[in-house]
């Protein structure tokens, strides 16, 4: 019914000549086509409904009277309600991304909280693991001092284990004696477990003959008892051999005694700190 009026009025204003459109109509027409342009579409369409109404009353009753004040009310109306539509749904917009955000924002501080309490759990674990590695490490360093009647001392630059040069070699020689290869058999269990450590054999000698040849004697030692162990079962990756000759005396050379101090082998052990 409403349309076959608007077809009449039409046809009636066309017969009669155009009256121009008041200015409140022109602008409710194109904030309508604003507002029907904008997201009010999918997210207000019942207020974009609402200014489709009114516009339709401005319409009919400009069709009336085109000079009416009954057309410009309505179109304010309708112009009126086409904004509110437009921000409605600007505000429904703004509080979607604000919904969304706060969603982000939740999952990111359980992700978050996830991961602290992961982290914290794997240093917990770490710390235990090494503490049971250091005990473990005590442990083989006692049974071996009591086993092997070996010194065995802490130091700054690590566990200290020292064997007597009189139980490992002959004089002036590299090859291992059979009784040394008993002593090394329990340094070696002691040794081969520990992989979190890293060791050094060093080689002395004392003072006796000239420098040159007590350094490739204190080498060929130390690199006689580095393979032994690795036989044994210690990681070769983790134990190296190296000579010092007489550089480094722990007694007087001028006595036997001090002299059968000083020829000796050092394998010191120490924790590979972690990164």
């Amino acid at each position: 019914m409403k349309a076959h009026r608007i077809v009449f009025a039409s046809m009636l204003v066309a017969a009669c000549g155009t009256t121009m459109p008041p200015r409140e109509l022109l602008d409710a027409r194109a904030a309508y086509e604003k507002a029907k342009a904008s997201e009010a579409t999918q997210l207000k369409p019942e207020s974009l409904h609402e200014a489709k109404v009114a516009l339709d009353q401005a319409e009919l009753a400009y069709q009336d009277d085109a000079t009416s004040d009954r057309t410009r009310d309505l179109s304010y109306v309708a112009e009126r309600k086409a904004e509110l539509a437009v921000t409605l749904a600007g505000q429904a917009a703004a509080q979607t991304q604000k919904d969304q955000a706060s969603k982000e924002m939740m999952t990111n501080l359980q992700l978050a909280k996830g991961e602290l309490t992961t982290t914290r759990q794997q240093l917990e674990t770490e710390r235990k693991a090494r503490l049971e590695a250091e005990k473990r490490a005590r442990d083989a360093m006692d049974k071996l001092s009591v086993a092997a009647a070996l010194a065995v001392k802490e130091e700054s630059r690590g566990t200290v284990i020292t064997l007597p040069g009189s139980v490992l070699f002959g004089s002036g020689k590299w090859d291992l004696l059979p009784g040394a290869q008993e002593k090394l058999d329990h340094v070696a269990e002691a040794l081969k477990n520990q992989t979190d450590h890293r060791m050094i054999v060093e080689g002395h000698t004392d003072s006796q003959g000239n420098e040159s040849s007590n350094m490739d004697l204190s080498q060929k030692r130390a690199q006689s008892v580095r393979d032994y162990l690795v036989s044994k079962g210690v990681p070769k990756d983790i134990i190296s051999a190296t000579g010092l000759g007489q550089s480094r005396p722990v007694a007087d050379n001028k006595t036997a005694e001090g002299r059968a101090n000083n020829r000796r082998v050092e394998i010191i052990v120490q924790p590979v700190e972690k990164r």
